[in-house]
């Protein structure tokens, strides 16, 4: 069996640390326009949920490549 790459292991990271930068931003804009911390919060936590959650459902839509189809393949003859 192969280990994976370090790209798959930070791969989750990617995502909260992309989602933290968007959620920042919005809080940041929000708090900016309205000068209301609590608001700023809320929005900006919910931004880093859709942005969350809109990434990683792109992530899962891609197809696998020709590596990781084999991977998949020796993982299953395994019995994972």
């Amino acid at each position: 069996m192969t280990e994976p790459t370090r790209r798959d292991r930070f791969r989750p990271v990617e995502l909260l640390v992309l989602s933290a930068i968007v959620a920042v931003f919005v809080g940041l804009v929000v708090f900016g326009s309205t000068r209301d911390l609590r608001l700023g919060a809320i929005f900006a936590g919910i931004g880093f949920i859709v942005v969350l959650v809109t990434l990683a459902t792109l992530a899962i839509t891609t197809r696998p490549d020709d590596a990781e189809i084999s991977d998949l393949d020796d993982q299953d003859r395994a019995g994972h």
